[in-house]
């Protein structure tokens, strides 16, 4: 396309143009100069008023916006305003000119591009000379010049390196480098996430947070690297927008949404997300079904005096190796419109959360982990116990408060995580025991495990009816694949749709509890706890009641409906039940015991543990020596605590340093002075 205007022209028309569309905003530049030191104008408005002008800019954006510069200059009347010299902002770019990170290559250079991303990284700001006053130390002479690209040292008049700025003299602005990443759920099918470098001057520092989701107009810069002929790049910002698309934000035409409307009436509608979740795995009726209402997820909520309540479902899928825990997980990241997928065994705590890095100047950055960048959809985490004690530390946070706070390095900072956490372990001791204690079997705190609203045992049992099916499963699936015949069947649907589907719900649906509703859920909630009342254990506590209402939420989104009816909340309860018969039935009372999860011990198990306390305690009180331990456990019996509990007891207490042996065959109560 040829360009039939001269640089002159281009700023008349810039003129023009700025007088016609802003005049508000030259008004505005002008009375609240140097607080306001930015001009934003409109691209569509430019491409309205002269589509040359509006085309020259993508492919000489410094000569157009130099130009633009001037004439808002003129228009202002720079002379009666001391060091004017607005940034030019473009904003309301269309969306075909949107590209993606990794496209971005030598076809852009010194052009103006637009995209979106994540920001996974910033740095502090520095100060940049932008109009430099140079004395030379030889001869005397003195320069203002604006500084581009590199600061000047040799003098023109003696021509010697003898320049020296005069910082007082001189014009600074701040500067900061970031980097941002390519939108999670822009890069499906494998395709790694890619990365840039941004630079962001003046009033743009600081606008930005590791894990806000932007909108970036920049320009594409080289920058020289240690081999001669290849650059690095990085985008010169021009401006920069907080967009925070997340889970939902899915394009959809009307007839999506049409479709969308029609599958929910069906009466089967649960049925078929249900079987199209993972549907290459055999069986897992009950995790399957938990999943479908993770991808809906609860409703968050703002309640006065607090914090509110997350909308979020945790779920940990926790057993056997070999059953198809990490093709789930898989699975799930691909179904979910934005997901992430780490494996405990790589990934560091920080890795998850945040952390504070050396930048290149040596001054320190904040970059943003996994559940950061997944804030807004799903993160699947493999092999969960074998993040580090001290890493899953940092998870409790971004559980519950759906925030994570990183203090380190002197900087202190508050990153949003509105994350959903489907995570899978495996046993210590290789193979899930229904008769040990899961705290026992599994390197994950009980207080982590208490933010998880279910957590599903997955067991490898011998079974013959159900071993033929799975390998007719199996087998069947093999050889469709070989012969290129895999296809849904009619209770299924393919990935595209569920995403749309779940999208549409999460973003328009947003139910309530009906009475008829609640009532079920109170009642399920009084009757365990006065069970558990009339038996002395803790069969579900506060925690889980939300996370009933949490489920029954997403299985009211996943038939479309507005109202959180009855069958809603009996599909949480059946779960819950589920969950709290596999994992918090205590095998030696009969009973639910909460606290076989949430503290590790059953409640009936606790107040053994007590009575042992207090019989040291008490036997050792006067005893130096401390008390036999054969005295103990007589003691111990005729409280009706046999002999083999009673020594296993001791033998903890010694571990956790409780009690102590002062020589052997004694143990001594350890006094505590607080």
């Amino acid at each position: 396309m040829t360009f039939n205007y001269d640089y002159q022209t281009m700023v008349d028309k810039f003129e023009e143009f700025f007088k016609k569309n802003f005049e508000k905003e030259v008004y505005d530049i002008r009375e609240k100069w140097p607080e306001k030191r930015s001009f934003y104008f409109s691209y569509k408005e430019l491409e309205k008023f002269d589509p040359e002008i509006a085309d020259h800019l993508i492919n000489y954006p410094d000569l157009v916006i130099k130009a633009a510069k001037e004439a808002l200059k003129n228009l202002v009347g720079e002379t009666e305003i001391e060091g004017f010299d607005p940034h030019i902002r473009i904003e309301d770019l269309p969306s075909d000119l949107d590209i993606l990170i990794q496209d971005i290559g030598a076809e852009h250079i010194n052009k103006l591009v637009v995209f979106q991303g994540v920001i996974t990284q910033r740095s502090e700001i520095r100060p940049k000379v932008k109009i430099g006053f140079f004395r030379c130390n030889i001869c005397n002479s003195e320069y203002k010049i604006p500084i581009e690209k590199e600061m000047i040292t040799i003098c023109d008049s003696c021509k010697r390196k003898s320049l020296v700025l005069d910082e007082e003299s001189s014009y600074f602005i701040n500067i900061q480098r970031g980097e941002i990443q390519e939108l999670l759920e822009r890069v499906k099918g494998g395709t790694p996430a890619a990365h840039i470098e941004l630079l962001m001057e003046d009033d743009l520092v600081n606008k930005v947070i590791p894990g806000d989701t932007v909108q970036v107009v920049g320009i594409l810069r080289l920058k020289p690297v240690k081999k001669e002929n290849v650059y690095g790049r990085y985008i010169d910002v021009i401006n920069i927008k907080n967009i925070q698309k997340e889970f939902e934000e899915v394009e959809l035409t009307e007839e999506d949404i049409k479709k969308i409307h029609e599958f929910s009436r069906r009466g089967d509608v649960f049925e078929i997300l249900k079987e199209s979740i993972a549907p290459g795995i055999y069986g897992y009726d009950e995790v399957k079904e938990a999943l479908v209402l993770q991808l809906f997820g609860g409703t968050s909520k703002k309640r006065v005096g607090t914090e509110g309540s997350r909308g979020e479902i945790h779920i940990l899928l926790i057993g056997d190796p070999g059953v198809a825990k990490t093709k789930i997980l898989q699975n799930m990241a691909e179904i979910a419109p934005k997901s992430i997928y780490v494996s405990g065994k790589s990934t560091s705590g920080v890795g998850l959360t945040a952390s504070a890095e050396k930048d290149e100047f040596g001054g320190w950055t904040l970059k943003a982990g996994a559940l950061v960048l997944a804030s807004g959809g799903l993160a699947a985490i493999d092999e969960f116990n074998l993040i580090d004690k001290e890493e899953q530390a940092a998870l409790h946070e971004a559980m519950e408060s759906q925030t994570i706070s990183i203090a380190k390095a002197g900087i202190v900072a508050r990153f949003k995580s509105k994350t959903a956490i489907l995570a899978a372990a495996n046993p210590k001791f290789g193979r899930f025991d229904p008769n040990i204690l899961p705290a026992e079997q599994f390197d994950i705190s009980p207080t982590l495990l208490s933010r998880f609203d279910l957590i599903f045992p997955i067991r490898d049992v011998l079974d013959e009816e159900r071993d033929r099916k799975l390998a007719a499963f199996i087998l069947e699936s093999h050889k469709k694949a070989a012969l290129g015949k895999e296809e849904k069947t009619e209770k299924q649907v393919d990935i595209d749709f569920l995403r749309k589907y779940i999208a549409y719900s999460r973003k328009n649906v947003k139910p309530v509890l009906t009475p008829e509703a609640s009532k079920v859920i109170e009642d399920f909630y009084a009757d365990l706890r006065r069970i558990g009342e009339s038996q002395k254990s803790i069969p579900i506590t506060p925690r889980q009641l939300e996370g009933l209402l949490r489920l029954s939420e997403a299985s009211a989104k996943a038939r479309l409906s507005n109202r959180v009816e009855i069958e809603d909340s009996e599909r949480a309860i059946r779960l819950m039940k589920y969950v709290l018969e596999q994992m918090a039935l205590d095998r030696g009372t009969g009973k639910y015991d909460i606290d076989l999860l949430y503290v590790g011990i059953p409640q009936s198990k606790q107040e053994k543990y007590r009575e042992v306390l207090k019989i040291v305690k008490d036997l050792s009180a006067n005893e130096e020596k401390g008390v036999q331990i054969s005295e103990v456990i007589r003691v111990a019996s005729e409280r009706k605590i046999d002999e083999d509990t009673t020594k296993r007891i001791i033998e903890e207490f010694l571990r956790k340093g409780e009690l102590y042996e002062p020589r052997p065959g004694y143990v001594k109560y350890i006094q505590r002075f607080d």
